[in-house]
């Protein structure tokens, strides 16, 4: 039975007869890709004596066969990166400016310039031991380039190119659509955020970030909402989840590891924005579009029926499978040649600090008698990880990885991914975007995370170890 209903959607005016969305085309667009995304994603897997999900087989298998190669490679691409910025600022070249993805790849400003400028400088200075020891030494750039550098690249070459199994063929969609009635009232969001929060969750916090900043820019939310879903939902990935737990040598724990990081993060995703600063910002759309935003379902659809349209409908606007592939390409060159120059610059510099200053260590001394109350082993070492992370996501998994207490680790590594505010990543695109948040209110709402969640995530290593 056809149901004809017209509705304002996503996109504008959405008029449409909902049976012409129900094809076998569409239906096989929607649940073959989807399963497959689901199954490399989001269900774990043993391999190697420990759990991991399928993307993860994958990324470990090219790293342990590229293994010898893989910085020389990296550093190479992190020159490229330096490189054609400054080509395309002085020459111009068609390649670079009449290409939209080219162009927006390249042709950056001075600090993302310089910020690559100076990731690829660390690099080859590491790579090839010259320079001083503060720079070059194994706790700093080769810390960056030599672990962490090579694990980026091997696992975000797979999560980029498959995470449009995900995102592209109506999953989002689906999943969205049935959670409206649960963001409303626990997290005071429309429904349609709830995709926001799966696209972090399974893809990546910065893939999480840009949507937001696009649904504000386009009249879907409010400053308030924009401002909670961007600091409280742009949820590290399973995926990276993966990584920071194995880096930090606890990857037999990933399963409780991950749910311990869940159930934490969604009480801060709860309490945040019932306080300021994110209780303080106006509930006023954007003023260069205004309101574009209807979730009514429509009469005589549940709620499921509409999100299966929703989801056959983003399935059919699929072309073909070298459209999707084109993109999860592009995905992997946006990481590679703009995020991992920007982590090896900044991470090297934060590190410097954290290794060859007492900075952190004195600014994290008030903590640890906390951490010491809660019966936190080498809580003196554990302190400055508490802090660090909000120059960069990886530098807590760096700096617990030489401490010994298998607890204390944990509650590191699961501190880093609960935090969610990052200035070389998710930090850097708000302060960019047109979303009304500082940096002083990024810094307090980091420091709100890290007091609401280190309690619970205590509590929890303590049952496990």
């Amino acid at each position: 039975m056809e149901v004809k209903q017209k509705k304002t959607f996503e996109e504008g005016q959405w008029a449409q007869e909902t049976g012409n969305n129900r094809s076998a085309r569409n239906f096989s667009w929607f649940l073959i890709p989807s399963l497959i995304g689901v199954l490399l994603f989001l269900l774990p897997i043993p391999f190697g004596g420990k759990i991991t999900i399928g993307v993860g087989v994958m990324a470990e298998t090219v790293q342990a066969y590229m293994e010898p190669v893989l910085p020389s490679l990296m550093s190479g691409i992190l020159v490229v990166s330096a490189l054609l910025p400054i080509v395309a600022r002085v020459v111009k070249p068609r390649m670079i400016m009449e290409k939209p993805f080219m162009k927006q790849l390249f042709y950056v400003n001075t600090f993302w310039t310089v910020t690559r400028v100076v990731g690829a400088i660390f690099a080859l200075m590491t790579l090839f031991s010259v320079g001083p020891e503060f720079i070059i030494s194994d706790v700093t750039g080769g810390t960056m380039l030599y672990s962490l550098v090579p694990v980026l690249a091997a696992w975000f070459l797979f999560a980029g190119i498959l995470m449009p199994l995900l995102m592209e063929f109506g999953l989002m969609d689906f999943i969205g659509t049935m959670l409206r009635r649960v963001m409303r009232p626990v997290f005071k969001l429309p429904g349609r955020s709830s995709i926001d929060a799966l696209a972090s969750w399974m893809g990546a916090g910065t893939v999480g970030v840009l949507i937001t900043t696009k649904q504000y820019e386009e009249g879907y939310y409010t400053k308030r909402e924009a401002s909670i879903i961007a600091t409280n939902f742009s949820i590290n990935s399973i995926a990276f989840s993966l990584v920071v737990i194995s880096f930090i040598g606890l990857e037999e724990y990933f399963v409780p590891f991950y749910l311990t990081v869940v159930v934490a993060g969604l009480v801060a995703a709860f309490v945040c924005p019932r306080i300021p600063p994110l209780s303080k910002k106006e509930d006023t759309y954007y003023e260069g579009t205004g309101m574009k935003i209807s979730e009514d379902t429509p009469e005589g659809m549940s709620n499921f029926q509409w999100g299966l349209e929703k989801a056959l409908h983003k399935a059919s606007e699929v072309k073909g499978v070298k459209d999707v592939a084109k993109q999860g390409v592009q995905t992997v060159l946006d990481i590679y040649f703009a995020l991992i120059p920007l982590v090896m610059a900044l991470g090297t510099v934060a590190l410097i600090i954290a290794e060859f200053t007492p900075f952190f260590t004195y600014l994290s001394m008030p903590i640890v008698p906390i951490l010491q109350w809660m019966q936190i082993p080498e809580a003196a070492q554990a302190a400055p990880a508490m802090l660090v992370g909000f120059a960069d996501m990886f530098l807590p998994a760096v700096i617990g990885a030489g401490i010994e207490s298998e607890l204390t680790r944990f509650v590191i590594a699961a501190i880093s991914l609960t935090q969610l505010i990052y200035m070389s990543e998710i930090g850097i695109l708000l302060v960019k975007s047109k979303i009304p948040i500082s940096v002083a209110e990024l810094a307090i709402i980091f420091l709100q995370r890290t007091v609401i969640t280190l309690p619970i995530i205590v509590i929890i290593a303590h049952f496990i170890f």
